[in-house]
């Protein structure tokens, strides 16, 4: 998400990825749903209790901050601040808000996970943001990277779900590499419509194998990328990879159509987080 990769959305005014397959979902989701019998549980979050995220599970990424996360955002990301990172209600709340912080004029948060998986199905159960101007994301990077190490695309990037709030509705997931990336217009990618992913609860899933990345919405296939068997510049995924949750704003891609202050605050809304590896 987060290494001007999108620019090039501007020079192709959003062509290259729409066209790679919008479709239609339902407009219900079914919660709890059961994964493919091969796999089973090795980590979730159900965001019990209250307060701040489970500090044993999540840590916050700062980094980039000064640096507008190398795509010009908005958003200065904070720590441990519940404003903008809380769990309450059984629900893990991300929210975006317009004020003054630091040098920035919104505030957010971007949480990691402290554990990193090698292969897998990752399901996220979320309602997105709404508000022209928010850039909402669930997608992974490689165990151990931080934006100050740099390196990308070649180091590899999955987006699990990628959300901009001038393109309502529209869900992107994408798999970055060396030679699979935006300067090229190459990137492998596609989109679903998700007609009320900001009003309602929907579960974003990630399968992940040696030989295949999948994407899905409430069990419905909508992009897969197969290893081509042709090296690490095309395939950089044979390494634990990081979850990450965040809402951005502005941006490369967030502010395409401008930043709509009167939307803010706006939040992303988690259900859940859940980790499953092959038995």
């Amino acid at each position: 998400m987060k290494s001007l990769k999108y620019f090039v959305l501007i020079a192709l005014g959003l062509t290259c990825i729409m066209s790679c397959g919008n479709r239609t979902n339902k407009n219900t989701s079914t919660s709890n749903q059961a994964p493919p019998a091969e796999y089973q549980l090795v980590w979730s979050d159900e965001f019990d209790g209250s307060g701040l995220p489970d500090s044993t599970k999540w840590g916050y990424d700062t980094e980039g901050n000064d640096h507008g996360w190398g795509n010009n955002e908005a958003q200065f990301y904070t720590t441990k601040r519940q404003e903008n990172a809380k769990v309450e209600n059984g629900m893990l709340y991300i929210t975006a808000l317009k004020e003054s912080f630091r040098d920035k004029e919104y505030t957010s948060a971007r949480l990691i996970t402290k554990t990193d998986w090698k292969y897998g199905r990752f399901e996220t159960r979320a309602k997105l943001p709404a508000g022209r101007g928010t850039w909402a994301a669930i997608w992974m990077m490689p165990g151990g990277w931080s934006f100050n190490d740099g390196n990308w695309p070649d180091v590899g990037e999955f987006d699990i779900m990628e959300h901009v709030g001038h393109d309502p509705g529209v869900i992107h997931a994408s798999a970055h590499s060396r030679d699979y990336q935006w300067q090229k217009g190459t990137q492998q990618t596609d989109t679903i419509h998700v007609a009320d992913a900001t009003e309602t609860f929907h579960t974003y899933t990630w399968e992940w194998s040696p030989n295949t990345v999948k994407a899905y919405v409430d069990d419905e296939l909508y992009f897969e990328y197969k290893n081509e068997g042709l090296g690490e510049s095309k395939w950089p995924y044979e390494k634990p990879f990081y979850l990450i949750l965040n809402v951005a704003v502005g941006g490369a891609w967030g502010s395409m159509k401008g930043i709509d202050d009167t939307a803010f605050p706006q939040t992303m809304e988690v259900d859940y987080v859940r980790v499953y590896q092959k038995k």
